[in-house]
């Protein structure tokens, strides 16, 4: 007996195995009725967790230097609130953070296309929970976009 096939799909993952018995998943954002490439379509992980990443340094870093003058435990309480103020007033009203503008991402809502400042609260608040953001939907979208009704897309 061959197993080698059997174990090519374990080692494929699910998906790819039932992608093979005919199951069409289409592409991240098809649901949403957006584009599979170019402007408008679903920011890949790589970019969203390279914004996050540029927003985070920020945040440690006006911790560090502004409030803190050092690295302590407060440093870290202090960077999670300005991330947070940083991400609800740019995301409120511009719809992208400096690290998203960097990466060229922003977010939209998925009825309106701009994100309203409450929108963006919610959406901040479940980000800064980190959980939601760590469970994602098979367009790429966190919890925490899923249930702020908005998604990122490239610009």
């Amino acid at each position: 007996m061959d197993n080698r096939r059997a174990i090519g799909s374990w080692l494929s993952g699910p998906r790819e195995a039932l992608e093979d018995a005919g199951a069409d998943f289409g592409y991240r954002g098809e649901q949403l009725g957006l584009p599979e490439t170019g402007p408008n379509s679903v920011a890949r992980p790589g970019r969203r967790i390279g914004a996050l990443a540029v927003d985070w340094a920020m945040s440690v870093l006006i911790a560090y230097g502004l409030i803190t003058h050092g690295y302590s435990q407060a440093t870290s309480n202090w960077a999670l609130g300005i991330f947070f103020l940083l991400s609800v007033l740019t995301v409120g009203t511009i719809g992208s953070t400096p690290g998203k503008r960097l990466f060229r991402i922003r977010v939209v809502a998925l009825e309106t296309g701009v994100v309203n400042p409450v929108r963006a609260l919610v959406r901040t608040i479940l980000l800064c929970l980190a959980i939601p953001a760590l469970v994602w939907d098979r367009d790429g979208r966190g919890l925490h976009d899923r249930l702020a009704k908005t998604v990122e897309v490239r610009i």
